[in-house]
C-alpha cells in the first residue's frame, strides 16, 4: 500500500513538472511561479550591481537568494525522482542518469550550483552573482519559441562547426598578412601575430572599433579585401540558422497536419467544435494559432473535397454509363 502511495505521489509530480501532455490549472500555476521566481531573481542580480540599492537592502536580497535555492534545489531534486515514470518499463536509475545529462537538467543544475560554491571554494561573491544570471537559461523550459531555437542550434551545429573552422583559419591568415605588411610601420600596434589577432577579428567580424588600422598602402589593400571577406563570413551564422529555423517549422506544420489526420481516422475527431484538442496539439508542437488555423482550414478543405468525389462516384455507380439511366 504504501509503495502504491508512492508510485502515485511520484506519478503526480511527474505530470506536475515534466509532462507536456498533462495540462491542469495545478501545473500551469506551476509553471507561472517558477517563470516569476526565474525572473526576479534576474532582476535581482541586475539590482545587486548597484551599490545604492544592494546594500541598504542586503538583508532582503540574501533572503530572497537562500528562498530561490530552496525552491529550485527541490524542483530539481523532485524532477529528478519522478523522471523514472517518463518509461515505466525501463531500469529507474538509468533513466534518472540519462536525464541528469539532458541539456534541461545541466541548465537547472548550472542555476543552482554558484549558490553551494562558495561553502567549498573560497570565491568572489560578485562573480557567484553574475554565475546566477544563468537561471535565466531555465526559462527556455516553459516557452516553444526557445525550445525550438535550441532544435535548430543542436540540428546545424555541424554548420557551425565549420564555420567557427573557417573563422579561425581567416584570423590567422589576416592577422599573419598583417603583420608582415604592417609590422615595420607599426611596430607598437602590430608587435606579433597574437597581437594582431585583435585587429582581425575585429575587421572580420565587421565591428571594427578604428583603434588600430593600417596605414601602408599594402595594409590598407588587404585590409579592404579582409572587411569584404568578413561581411560574407558574418552572414553565414545567420543563413544557416534562419534555413534552419524556416526547416523546422516546416517540419512541425507537416507533424502537425498528420497529427490531425491521424486524429480524424481513429476517432470521430471535430475540426470545427473539438477546439481544445486542436489548441492542445498546437501547444505540443510549438505552433501559433495562426499556423494551427491554417492547416485546419486546410484538412478541412481536402475531407469536402473528398466526400464530393465520394458523391460523385457513388452517383456514377446508380446510374448506367451508356444510356445514363438510373438503375
Amino acid at each position: 500500500m504504501l509503495l502504491q502511495s508512492i508510485r502515485r505521489l511520484r506519478h503526480f509530480v511527474y505530470d506536475t513538472l515534466q509532462n507536456d501532455e498533462h495540462d491542469t490549472l495545478f501545473s500551469r500555476y506551476i509553471d507561472y511561479f517558477l517563470i516569476f521566481l526565474i525572473m526576479t531573481n534576474v532582476a535581482a542580480v541586475i539590482a545587486e550591481s548597484v551599490d545604492s540599492w544592494y546594500y541598504p537592502y542586503q538583508d532582503y536580497f540574501t533572503w530572497f537568494e537562500n528562498f530561490s535555492i530552496v525552491v529550485f534545489s527541490i524542483e530539481y531534486l523532485l524532477r529528478l525522482w519522478s523522471v523514472a515514470e517518463a518509461k515505466p518499463d525501463n531500469t529507474t536509475w538509468k533513466q534518472r542518469w540519462d536525464w541528469i545529462r539532458s541539456p534541461s537538467a545541466l541548465v537547472d543544475l548550472v542555476a543552482i550550483v554558484p549558490a553551494f560554491l562558495n561553502f567549498f571554494v573560497n570565491i568572489d561573491l560578485r562573480f557567484l552573482r553574475i554565475l546566477r544570471l544563468f537561471r535565466i537559461l531555465k526559462l527556455t523550459r516553459y516557452f516553444a519559441s526557445m525550445r525550438i531555437l535550441l532544435v535548430v542550434i543542436s540540428k546545424e551545429r555541424g554548420s557551425f562547426q565549420a564555420v567557427i573552422f573557417i573563422l579561425i583559419i581567416m584570423i590567422v591568415t589576416a592577422s599573419s598578412g598583417i603583420y608582415l605588411v604592417e609590422n615595420h610601420a607599426q611596430p607598437e600596434e602590430f608587435e606579433s601575430i597574437p597581437k594582431a589577432m585583435w585587429w582581425a577579428v575585429v575587421t572580420l567580424t565587421t565591428v571594427g572599433y578604428g583603434d588600430v588600422t593600417p596605414i601602408t598602402n599594402a595594409g590598407k589593400i588587404l585590409g579592404a579585401i579582409i572587411t569584404i571577406l568578413g561581411v560574407g563570413l558574418a552572414a553565414l551564422p545567420a543563413g544557416i540558422l534562419a534555413t534552419g529555423l524556416a526547416n523546422e517549422l516546416a517540419q512541425r506544420r507537416e507533424e502537425l497536419e498528420q497529427h490531425f489526420r491521424e486524429q480524424l481516422i481513429d476517432s470521430d475527431f471535430d475540426l470545427v467544435q473539438n477546439q481544445m484538442m486542436i489548441d492542445k496539439i498546437r501547444r505540443e508542437l510549438g505552433l501559433d494559432k495562426e499556423q494551427a488555423q491554417n492547416i485546419v482550414l486546410q484538412v478541412l478543405r481536402e475531407q469536402e473535397l473528398e466526400r464530393r468525389e465520394k458523391e460523385v462516384e457513388v452517383r456514377q455507380k446508380n446510374f448506367c454509363p451508356h444510356c445514363g439511366e438510373a438503375l
